[in-house]
């Protein structure tokens, strides 16, 4: 049918070349649409913080806006952790960086001139390698730090000695789980808006294409929602980029300072 939209089809992990001979152990490993954008945040990510280590004495706009993000990290990793978040700022500062731009080029209507952005942190695969990649830090700083101490961190202060069973292991697997509800969270999120944005498109092109008085007022009405929905997935961009980096900051105070 004409206007017709699929919702799932802006999601489709697509190769782009090394289909036939890019292989590990039998697992094809092809460059894909989801690599390239990969690729893309990265290299956007390298060439903001490059433009802006310039360390002018009356800084630019560009040199601003990094020192702005830099201090920002920063003063929440001073908060959350304390002095010895310091060592943490590049990380953590890499890991919010890249997310957002991420979150955000895939909602450039880059379609107008015949690209078509992917939004990886829409898969799950990918956001889970961030969280688990977070939460390998965590654990080695952990045992690194306090070794089997570590362990302490599952058994709260005051807990009743008949109690420390039961509550460990619920403090293990709640620890456990935060690998999965930490890329589960983004995922979601980013997901959630590119399929809500798709199937609004879907009732603007229906409503051109039908023949009834009410479809052109549909369209309209769906437009503008578009517009709003725009705006907030431009809000929601920011804002899952800063809770994945805030949780990642609390978890590592749980290693530094076992609370």
């Amino acid at each position: 049918m004409a206007g017709k939209i699929d919702p799932m089809h802006q999601f489709t992990i697509e190769p782009l070349f090394g289909t036939d001979h890019w292989q590990i152990a039998g697992h094809n490993i092809a460059f894909t649409n989801s690599s390239l954008w990969m690729a893309i945040s990265a290299v956007v990510l390298f060439v903001f913080v490059w433009g802006g280590s310039k360390k002018a004495v009356v800084p630019g706009r560009w040199q601003m806006a990094v020192e702005t993000m830099t201090g920002f990290v920063d003063n929440m990793l001073a908060a959350n952790i304390g002095p010895n978040g310091k060592k943490y700022v590049p990380y953590i500062f890499s890991l919010f960086m890249f997310i957002l731009f991420a979150n955000v080029l895939g909602l450039l209507p880059l379609g107008l001139v015949g690209v078509h952005p992917f939004t990886f942190t829409s898969h799950f695969s990918a956001t889970g390698v961030l969280s688990i990649m977070a939460f390998a830090i965590v654990l080695i700083v952990g045992f690194w730090k306090h070794g089997f101490h570590f362990f302490s961190l599952f058994i709260p202060h005051g807990t009743p000695l008949p109690m420390i069973p039961l509550i460990f292991v619920i403090e293990l697997v709640s620890f456990l789980v935060r690998p999965f509800s930490l890329g589960l969270r983004l995922f979601v999120a980013m997901m959630a808006g590119h399929v809500l944005l798709d199937v609004l498109s879907g009732f603007v092109i229906g409503g051109i294409n039908s023949h009834i008085l009410i479809g052109p007022i549909v369209s309209v009405l769906s437009f503008i929602l578009m517009i709003a929905i725009c705006a907030l997935e431009i809000l929601v961009a920011g804002i899952q980029a800063y809770v994945f980096a805030l949780l990642t900051s609390l978890y590592l105070n749980d290693a530094e300072n076992l609370h």
